[in-house]
């Protein structure tokens, strides 16, 4: 059985005011377990919002997203941050590191929220991201000390820094240059393929063609969805599994 990581039926985010505008329009979606899902759109479409939805960074007006087999309508804040820390890793187009705080130092900040490993756990854990990412000169420097890319690779093991099974990315390489941009999707690409579901907001259409599947979102719904990379027709709906704690 193919394991969905996560999971929305009829989703709809909508904002009240003098004229209710709808940002996300009844979608229904599965991403599995290990997948890469590329969310793209023109601006102003709902692409970002319904990753925010996804993410448990915003709450639907109706409808459901499950996330590893737990439905999240119904919990509490609290609740919901507890999801979010431990089931999701965020990474946004700016890195939104901590300035005064070290490249190890903001790798740390989840792992000490979540409060479920030593101090030399942690620290290890850390440094092994770090390096992994190629940043193992880098630790002891603050943000502003770092390049463009070198601040989104800190983002990126700070998003991994709880073994989460889903990565949630908008728009992660927006502000980087052409190698920046490569690295970055490589290092995405290569989490997807050791397990981990990678769902990416992006402008760029020749990343999302390199995605296991893209969905084009036009006024709230899905307008398209395409298939790439090695899983090209791979990808069906299927029932829903708990994801590994």
């Amino acid at each position: 059985m193919t394991e969905i990581a996560l999971q929305t039926v009829n989703l709809v985010r909508r904002v009240q005011g003098v004229i209710s505008h709808t940002l996300v329009d009844g979608i229904d979606l599965s991403v599995q377990k290990g997948e890469f899902l590329a969310i793209t759109g023109p601006s102003g479409s709902g692409k970002s919002s319904l990753l925010y939805l996804l993410g448990l960074l915003d709450a639907p007006t109706e409808g459901e997203v499950i996330i590893c087999g737990q439905a999240t309508s119904k919990l509490s804040e609290t609740e919901r941050a507890a999801v979010r820390l431990t089931k999701c890793g965020f990474v946004f187009q700016f890195h939104f590191l901590l300035p005064e705080f070290t490249a190890l130092e903001n790798v740390l900040l989840p792992m000490r929220a979540h409060g479920r490993m030593s101090t030399r756990e942690m620290n290890e854990r850390a440094m092994g991201l770090l390096t992994s990412l190629g940043l193992g000169e880098q630790t002891g420097k603050r943000p502003n000390q770092l390049s463009g890319g070198q601040r989104q690779r800190v983002a990126l093991a700070r998003a991994l820094a709880n073994r989460p099974e889903i990565i949630v990315a908008d728009e992660p390489t927006g502000n980087l240059d052409t190698a920046s941009t490569e690295q970055v999707f490589g290092i995405l690409r290569d989490i997807a393929d050791s397990g981990q579901t990678v769902v990416v907001v992006t402008h760029d259409a020749a990343l999302a063609a390199r995605a296991d599947r893209r969905i084009h979102i036009v006024d709230g719904k899905i307008h398209e969805t395409t298939f790439g990379g090695d899983r090209k027709g791979e990808i069906a709906v299927a029932p829903t599994a708990e994801c590994q704690s």
